[in-house]
């Protein structure tokens, strides 16, 4: 077992755990908001979807910043997909798209995959398959 990480940021959690929305706020005041969707003909598989939701991005949903916090933020959203996923047992595939910058392409994977990737382990552990395609990351129950 994977010991609990440090460096978790206060987390928002849904006060109807099947809503699937969770809040958590950075030192340096930014608002991440972590979203599980369920498809639409198969409950057992969640979508994955999360960024910064402040105003000051100009309601564009699901922004990335850097600004010196990427661990606490992703150690952050480790914690809370594992919290999901003990509370919706079932659920059997999670997929989540790394959502590139203008100009980017889709199908080659960019930076913000390669540092998903690195937590995906950390996320799911024994158990779990992983399929990477461009910044598209599907993994199953094995």
């Amino acid at each position: 077992m994977v010991t609990p990480y440090k460096n978790i940021l206060d987390i928002e959690y849904p006060n109807i755990p099947s809503a699937g929305v969770y809040y958590f706020t950075t030192k340096s005041g930014l608002r991440y908001e972590v979203r599980f969707g369920r498809l639409q003909d198969n409950i057992l598989h969640a979508n994955i979807v999360f960024g910064v939701i402040d105003d000051e991005f100009e309601g564009e949903e699901y922004v990335a910043t850097n600004r010196g916090e990427v661990y606490q933020v992703m150690n952050t959203i480790v914690e809370i997909v594992k919290n999901y996923m003990k509370e919706h047992a079932k659920v059997n595939v999670y997929e989540f798209n790394a959502v590139g910058r203008e100009g980017e392409d889709e199908n080659v994977e960019n930076g913000r995959m390669a540092l998903y990737k690195r937590f995906l382990p950390k996320i799911f552990e024994d158990g779990w398959k992983f399929k990477i395609d461009g910044n598209f990351a599907l993994v199953t129950r094995a």
